[in-house]
């Protein structure tokens, strides 16, 4: 009987009607046959495990390149999709990491765990970089070894019952933890929509920025600036309207400021600029993008110390145990480095890198303009987010892989906003992005994708 029920669930598993508990039921049955393991525990699947999509989208790009690549072994493929930092890491910074490093073999120089909320150098210097004027003491900077990590870390101060909004397009990751939480209820076949989770349309029509007076209240609202995937950036008159709203509602912003390094037209950088955001948000950020950390891995979280529980508890108190019980601090090595990246010399050697970065965004601007495509972002983040009217964001990705040997990112996979949108990364060395640049407006220009 149970071989029966899985061989069923690979013959309906392609089936797009089928309803969201079944569909959840055959993935499991799936994932039963393809355990070759005869010996099963007694241990039931996670039902939130069980209620994520198939996969997290930037795996899922990197499987499609590994097929191109079977297909056209010959192809220089160019990758513009996962925003991958490609510059090296300046010289004085990487010197003071394998300064550091080269320390620990040394009597004087070991140093073991260090504080779990970061050292307190760093600590101070990113509060004395980034938030200056804005109150933000360095007590309430948690450093850590990159955004995502803190993304989930931050989800563990709620329980289950908490409502959730995200701007639609969206990261994957305020999603994705959600529902690992169990706060995003059933995935919708028809609309692609968790039903318990709000959906914050951010479309050109709005600025991309959400109709509050029509947005329900939630408990937590997820929102990125400069934002990934659309690469544009929310005004002050904008995140005051937000700061409002949650005053309002009694809401906690988790505020993403991931790429607020690239901002050039003088919106805020953070969301502390805001009078009264203290009392209402969280700001997440990282050295990734800034720095070219991708690989590195560090990043930093603030929460407020007057941010607080509807009975008056501190939130930082519960964050600080949060991070002493699940983390032992950054590495120190790491550490190091992201003083350096702060130092006079390195914030020096890492705006120049970002200004590569920007300069080939507008490189790829103009070739999608050229096209008759309509392109936004790419001035205060290193996305583009074009747009495909009518298409199929999956099907526009797999024409451009196929014409052009370029990876992109689908917008679909940022949620259904996204529908009919790629995103298109600026990172990678000059000559690749010309050679994009020339490969595109050659390649595309012979295809129709209405």
């Amino acid at each position: 009987m149970l071989k029966q029920m899985l061989d069923y669930a690979f013959q309906v598993s392609s089936c797009t009607s089928l309803q969201p508990k079944t569909k959840l039921l055959v993935e499991s049955l799936k994932g039963m046959k393809e355990n070759k393991n005869d010996q099963w525990t007694k241990v039931m699947r996670s039902v939130n495990m069980e209620n994520l999509r198939t996969g997290y989208l930037f795996p899922e790009i990197s499987r499609r390149e590994y097929e191109h690549s079977e297909k056209y072994p010959d192809a220089k493929i160019i990758k513009l999709g996962i925003g991958d930092t490609s510059e090296p890491i300046p010289d004085c910074i990487a010197s003071a990491m394998a300064k550091q490093a080269m320390a620990l073999s040394t009597v004087e120089g070991y140093s073991g765990y260090g504080d779990e909320q970061g050292e307190k150098a760093l600590r101070k210097r990113i509060a004395e970089k980034f938030y200056k004027n804005m109150d933000v003491k360095w007590e309430e900077v948690f450093v850590s070894d990159g955004a995502q990590c803190d993304i989930s870390r931050v989800q563990m101060l709620f329980g289950s019952h908490v409502t959730v909004a995200v701007q639609n397009p969206s990261f994957p990751a305020y999603i994705d933890s959600s529902v690992i939480f169990g706060r995003a209820g059933n995935l919708q076949e028809q609309n692609g929509k968790y039903e318990r989770i709000v959906y914050m349309e951010c479309t050109p029509q709005n600025d991309f920025f959400p109709d509050l007076s029509n947005t329900p209240r939630t408990d937590i609202i997820f929102f990125c600036s400069p934002n990934n995937p659309t690469g544009t950036a929310a005004s002050a008159s904008q995140l005051r309207r937000l700061v409002d709203f949650a005053t309002a509602n009694g809401s906690i912003i988790v505020y993403d400021s991931s790429y607020a390094a690239y901002i050039s037209d003088g919106s805020p950088t953070s969301i502390f600029q805001i009078p009264g955001a203290k009392q209402v948000a969280i700001e997440i950020s990282s050295f990734s993008k800034f720095a070219g950390f991708t690989g590195v891995r560090l990043g930093w979280t603030v929460v407020p110390k007057e941010l607080s529980y509807s009975n008056g508890f501190p939130i930082v108190k519960d964050y600080d145990r949060i991070v002493c019980t699940c983390f032992n601090g950054a590495s120190n090595i790491v550490q190091a480095g992201g003083l350096a990246c702060l130092s006079t010399e390195g914030f020096q050697a890492v705006s120049k890198v970002l200004n590569h970065y920007k300069e080939n965004a507008k490189i790829l601007i103009e070739a999608f303009r050229g096209l008759g495509m309509e392109v936004y972002g790419g001035e205060n983040a290193p996305y583009l987010w074009v747009h495909f009217p009518g298409s199929s964001s999956w099907e526009v990705f797999a024409e451009i892989l196929e014409k052009t040997h370029i990876l992109t990112i689908p917008g679909r996979g940022f949620g259904p906003g996204g529908e009919s949108y790629i995103r298109v990364s600026s990172f990678g060395h000059r000559q690749t992005i010309l050679e994009a640049s020339k490969r595109l407006t050659s390649s595309l220009r012979k295809f129709n994708f209405n």
